[in-house]
């Protein structure tokens, strides 16, 4: 799959998850075999561009080609601004946000509530496309609501606008992350569209993923909550789609070097108390399918410095390896 000049390879992306796909996140998922890893959803509105968390989400040095920046406003002028800006800092694609359900994003009618209003979506694909000379991609879901799956024709708007790939959440906003994803329809849009057009939603396994592309016809496909805890499935997506074989499940003790890095770098990037905390769900995500991991995580969500949470985390699964049950101590 390209996207305009880029060269996504493997054809399996890091879906944009806000307060996860961080710079430190996303390299990790790049490192583990993601093709492109899209960045939590930047802030269109510049009087929020100098604070620390912006700063933060607007920092892409060292991060691998190409780097994809995802923006999220209502104003056509001001969403053109945001994307010249985030092209000045590194962004090599823009990616719009018209998929976020969350009731904050959508009661300031941002994310996927554009949808409701396909003349908007039309004119802030139109400046952004403009706006900027390099790709710019958008990310929506099915619908608004069950009765108003309008995806195809948000998705005929976009390529017309000049959108260089569209990913498509298969579920409208009312549903959230409920019931299941609806690939028929995703294969409706791939049907008519000629760029490409990327599948997201309920892809869990590298079979599922060799699934969906075939039920849709899509491009590529994109993970989000299954990366969570699990980053390292992208390798095993990229590996199944090249081979149709399974790779073997990482061994506890990559699951742990996996994870001690990543503390790390989360640290570093937040400083220790943004990063101790932040941390936190991290942790609850790698430990959830392993032995103790409520007592695990109630003891690793007591450490308030970076030294302790390092430690009890690496005290906890070299037991693990070493095959016996971890001694948590008693939680204060």
């Amino acid at each position: 799959m390209r996207i305009g000049p880029h060269s996504i390879v493997p054809k399996v992306v890091l879906a944009p998850m806000a307060g996860v796909t961080d710079k430190p996140f996303r390299l990790l998922c790049k490192r583990l075999g993601a093709g492109l890893a899209v960045s939590e959803m930047t802030t269109s509105d510049p009087r929020f561009w100098n604070t620390d968390k912006s700063r933060r989400r607007m920092d892409h040095a060292g991060e691998p080609d190409p780097v994809s920046v995802q923006i999220a406003g209502t104003v056509p002028a001001i969403l053109a601004d945001a994307a010249r800006y985030n092209v000045d800092h590194g962004a090599q694609l823009i990616d719009i946000n018209m998929g976020c359900p969350a009731k904050k994003v959508c009661n300031a009618w941002a994310g996927s509530a554009l949808m409701r209003d396909e003349a908007l979506v039309g004119r802030i694909l139109d400046a952004v496309v403009r706006a900027v000379d390099v790709p710019v991609t958008l990310k929506i879901r099915t619908g608004w609501e069950a009765a108003h799956r309008n995806a195809p024709s948000i998705a005929r708007i976009a390529q017309a606008s000049g959108i260089a790939a569209l990913a498509v959440h298969g579920r409208t906003r009312d549903q959230q992350y409920g019931g299941v994803a609806e690939y028929d329809t995703i294969a409706a849009i791939k049907a008519e569209l000629s760029i490409p057009v990327i599948a997201n939603g309920d892809i869990d396994s590298p079979r599922k993923a060799a699934e969906v592309l075939r039920l849709t016809g899509c491009d590529a496909v994109m993970i989000g909550r299954a990366a969570q805890g699990r980053p390292w499935i992208f390798r095993e997506v990229a590996h199944y789609l090249a081979t149709e074989t399974l790779l073997p499940e990482p061994t506890l003790k990559e699951v742990r070097d996996v994870l001690l890095a990543h503390l790390r770098h989360l640290h570093d990037f937040y400083g220790e108390q943004s990063g101790v905390r932040i941390a936190r769900k991290h942790l609850g995500w790698y430990a959830k399918d392993r032995p103790e991991h409520l007592a695990f995580r109630a003891i690793v969500n007591c450490a308030d410095s970076a030294q302790a949470q390092v430690r009890l985390t690496q005290d906890y699964f070299d037991a693990l390896v070493a095959g016996v049950v971890p001694e948590l101590p008693v939680a204060a």
